[in-house]
């Protein structure tokens, strides 16, 4: 990753000269805006001048060095799709967090970084009945749905429930209610847990619940409801969907935290069957056993071997790592590019091995 900050070039963009995610990944960093006291909004060109073309909600992986190595870190666009010259990503920064206190601390206009995308299913359903539900961060993918309809003037019936710690801690706060203004048919509910910071907030105080929920949006069960933040909020969030009539298919979540799914215990009938194969971590000097039924990331993780993880179903990408040796059977879902696997890599976490492996990890 090249930081220098040279002087940002001319745009030497042709309309038709849209970015294909499948050979572009060179972005330069146009502007860094502060948000909050501890978020950030990032924005980015092609390098090459070329045009972006996403989906409300998608995401962008960055693949950052740090420490002579490389990781991936996914982060949701939270600008319109109306504006295809650049897009922006916003960032808040996590206490010890390697990547998020490097872009906070490090990353500047005219610094040169790479990417993969867009990436990413969590988008802006045909409905036009629709609640967004944001916790902290969470926001970014549901803001660019809001630019997009604010950008659009396309009529919609939504309801935007945005939680945080404290109103400072309200990301767009003051852009929200000004699109809530012009917007018809958005109403807009700010939900701090305590006021600290703003002891005359006028509105209500608290985390999420079934009443607050219930009297703000008593129609809920005719609605899509689309719901990102921490774990925590995203878990009641849906319980309380569900408490108050939401059909599972119209109840759609987006999380990049560091979570993996198990693999399922493999019955007794079946353990003659199933063959073991050694898996080694070439950088961390780890062996461990993996089952030809299972995943390579759900044994590293139980086993305590280090790897960067976060949607666990071979979409984000961020599990990406090197095969030195042995092979794979995978099955992803986006998150790696064919020239990347042609190169030699793979998703841990869709991944079961056919043998022994060597892993650069």
């Amino acid at each position: 990753m090249d930081t220098r900050s040279p002087q940002i070039p001319a745009p030497t963009a042709v309309l038709h000269d849209i970015w294909n995610p499948d050979e572009d990944d060179a972005l330069i960093c146009l502007d860094v805006q502060t948000e909050t006291h501890d978020v950030k909004t990032f924005t980015f060109a092609s390098r090459d001048g070329k045009r972006f073309a996403f989906k409300a909600g998608q995401y962008f992986l960055f693949n950052l060095e740090h420490d002579g190595d490389v990781e991936s870190r996914c982060y949701s666009i939270s600008s319109s799709t109306h504006r295809t010259n650049a897009f922006s990503v916003t960032v808040k920064r996590v206490p010890g967090g390697r990547i998020s206190n490097w872009l906070h601390d490090t990353l500047t206009p005219g610094a040169t970084i790479t990417a993969n995308g867009p990436l990413g299913h969590f988008v802006r359903p045909p409905s036009r009945k629709l609640l967004l539900l944001s916790g902290g961060s969470g926001i970014t993918p549901v803001m660019s749905m809001v630019r997009d309809l604010a950008d659009s003037c396309d009529p919609a019936d939504v309801v935007f429930m945005h939680a945080a710690r404290t109103p400072p801690d309200l990301i767009f706060r003051d852009e929200l209610a000004c699109i809530a203004r012009k917007l018809k048919g958005l109403r807009l509910h700010f939900l701090p847990e305590s006021v600290a910071g703003e002891p005359s907030w006028p509105g209500l105080s608290g985390r999420i619940s079934i009443d607050y929920v219930r009297l703000a949006v008593p129609d809920i069960a005719d609605r899509t409801v689309m719901c990102c933040g921490p774990a925590p909020f995203m878990a009641a969030a849906r319980r309380i969907a569900t408490e108050l009539g939401v059909a599972d298919a119209n109840y759609l979540e987006e999380s990049f935290d560091a979570a993996f799914i198990d693999d399922p215990a493999i019955p007794t009938v079946q353990r003659a069957a199933t063959k073991t194969f050694q898996v080694t971590f070439a950088k961390q000097s780890r062996s461990i056993e993996v089952a030809s039924e299972q995943t390579v990331l759900s044994c590293a993780k139980k086993a305590g071997v280090r790897i960067p993880s976060s949607c666990a179903n071979g979409v984000c990408g961020t599990c990406k790592s090197k095969l030195a040796s042995g092979s794979v059977d995978m099955s992803h879902n986006g998150g790696i590019r064919q020239r990347e696997i042609d190169a030699g890599f793979f998703l841990p976490c869709c991944s079961r091995p056919l043998s022994d492996l060597v892993i650069e990890r």
